[in-house]
């Protein structure tokens, strides 16, 4: 039992991580809207998995993004997003999909390394497979 409580404690993210992830959140989604981009959701989950933003660009598309927000770049930024990450995201995108028209979709991942009180931003876009 105490295993279990503290297996508990370990995976719960410390309150300074959940802060700078909803700031990267609204960065990403700020930078998105910029370039025309409309913000169609944002923390949308399902058990399968959690998806960061879905956008609707100009042409139609819908993007589903993950975000990835770091204080520094001692563990990688954009390596965050496993296989395993880009399959429950694609999994939850599919829920999403469930019932809605047809539409080209695509997978991106926005890296964001904290940098005073803005961000260093890398954006990439068709992310197929993930980093290893």
């Amino acid at each position: 039992m105490q295993f279990s409580s503290e297996h508990h404690l370990a995976t719960k993210k410390p309150r300074h991580k959940q802060v700078l992830g909803k700031r990267g959140e609204a960065f990403a989604a700020r930078y998105l809207r910029e370039r025309g981009t409309e913000i169609i959701a944002a923390n949308v989950s399902y058990k399968v998995g959690e998806i960061d933003l879905i956008a609707r660009e100009t042409d139609g598309t819908i993007v589903f993004v993950e975000v990835k927000t770091r204080a520094t770049s001692s563990f990688g930024v954009a390596e965050a997003v496993t296989p395993q990450k880009l399959a429950r995201l694609r999994k939850a995108a599919a829920q999403w999909l469930d019932g809605k028209p047809l539409s080209s979709v695509r997978f991106d991942v926005i890296a964001l390394l904290e940098r005073g009180q803005g961000f260093a931003l890398e954006h990439f876009k068709g992310v197929e497979d993930g980093s290893r």
